[in-house]
């Protein structure tokens, strides 16, 4: 399972800040989902070839009243996710009774704490830790996010207690599969079917709130993996309405795949908690099939507009195949490996320097790229740069100012002419000299 470190304290005492910094090597993944998650955001962050995954939270203002409100029980529900909770405090401000109120819930919850002491410049750090020591906490460590001091050693300390991913739910055989969706959209009937016996079941199990379930299977002679992620148990204090699904989960689980199985329910089309779980693996820019399921309990009319909905929606989705399907009956679910196993050989195929430049004559042909300040923007030759995604690195003159929309369209121009089905293309660009200069086969 891959670490979760919870943020949390008063407001403005820099838990976005540092959630920003221990983030950097990614792109942060918001989740400010209307009715879902209004106070929490999530973000995944590597150190040392580590994953972690990152909540922010409100901020708490220690006042009594405030922990009955939804603030508080968002906090709550972060420290419930977590294996470490990042306790921070003001060194500017000092100890206060909303830190002592906040500590007295943070020992109530049993988690593991530090007490992160930010914004420590130009004070005396020895001081400053002295005063937060009366929280009775044993781990206090002074830091100024900002300035990004500290915060190295901090974060490279807590993990270390972590032990490396093994990654044992993927095999080298064939592809990873994470199942994910809203609950009660029939994901665990999906993979029931898929696996062809009843391998989970659609409850979560006292204990198995973050947990992932890992279902191998063969299928004519190919082995996979298909990784569950039930919804949420709500236990505790924590009973919140708007608590649908444990985006800890659905991170989770799209960190570990190879291609990721998106499954809608029909009867309720397509919902803004959907769309934060594409965007999810959109992010991570995983493979991806996308399953709607419940499809037989529709009318002709509710077909209609569904597919009417899928097409206006999601439009950014156009290189992922879609499926209409019964998981309860059958219908449709054989056609879901067949789109897997193309998802999934798309994303890590190899591609010809020589191919990809050629390829790139031709869209610039095609439609040239715009002028910057009178002068043509050149592209001038393209390579691999990775794979699952497949990242295209393109090199040429002024390539910082090519637009979004030229951008867009050369990642089109690539899957269509690259044939690529079920995984999104990623473009970097560069100006300079040609690597590839000296090397058989470079233009």
């Amino acid at each position: 399972m891959i670490p979760v470190i919870a943020l949390i304290g008063r407001p403005n005492v820099g838990k976005s800040t540092l959630f920003n910094v221990l983030t950097r090597s990614r792109d942060a993944i918001v989740a400010n989902e209307p009715g879902l998650t209004r106070d929490r955001q999530y973000g995944v962050g590597e150190r040392a070839e580590k994953k972690f995954i990152v909540v922010d939270t409100g901020g708490l203002s220690g006042e009594k009243q405030d922990l009955d409100d939804l603030m508080a029980a968002q906090t709550l529900v972060a420290m419930e996710e977590a294996d470490e909770v990042l306790f921070m405090v003001d060194a500017q401000d000092g100890l206060t009774s909303g830190d002592r109120v906040i500590a007295d819930l943070v020992r109530k919850s049993g988690k593991s704490c530090h007490v992160i002491v930010n914004k420590v410049d130009g004070i005396s750090p020895e001081q400053a830790r002295a005063d937060f020591f009366a929280l009775g906490f044993e781990h206090v460590h002074m830091i100024s996010a900002a300035h990004r001091k500290g915060i190295n050693p901090l974060i490279e300390g807590l993990l270390s207690a972590f032990p490396d991913e093994q990654e044992p739910d993927q095999t080298p055989e064939g592809p990873s599969i994470a199942v994910i969706g809203r609950p009660n959209v029939g994901k665990s009937t999906l993979i029931n079917r898929l696996a062809g016996a009843e391998r989970v079941v659609a409850f979560d199990q006292p204990g198995t709130t973050r947990d992932t379930i890992a279902v191998p299977f063969e299928r004519r002679g190919k082995h996979y993996t298909l990784i569950d992620t039930a919804g949420v148990r709500k236990r505790g204090k924590v009973q919140l309405a708007i608590e649908k699904f444990s985006v800890i989960k659905a991170l989770a689980a799209i960190e570990k795949a190879h291609v990721v199985m998106l499954v809608i329910d029909a009867s309720e089309g397509l919902t803004d908690q959907d769309l934060t779980l594409l965007g999810y693996a959109l992010n991570a820019g995983r493979a991806l099939v996308i399953a709607i399921n419940k499809w037989d309990g529709q009318s002709a009319e509710q077909r209609d507009k569904t597919r009417e909905a899928l097409k206006r929606r999601l439009t950014f989705t156009t290189f992922a195949s879609q499926h209409y399907i019964s998981a309860k009956h059958g219908t449709g679910v054989g056609d879901l490996m067949g789109a897997v196993d193309q998802a999934y050989d798309s994303a890590f195929r190899d591609m010809n320097t020589r191919y990809l430049t050629d390829l790139l004559e031709e869209a610039v042909f095609k439609h040239n790229p715009p002028m910057h300040h009178g002068r043509r923007i050149k592209l001038r030759y393209a390579h691999q740069g990775g794979r699952n995604p497949p990242i295209i690195v393109i090199h040429g003159n002024q390539t910082e100012h090519l637009p979004d929309s030229y951008l867009r369209y050369l990642m089109s121009f690539y899957i269509d002419k690259l044939k690529l089905k079920g995984t999104p293309v990623r473009i970097e660009l560069k100006s300079g000299k040609n690597p590839f200069s000296n090397k058989k086969g470079a233009k």
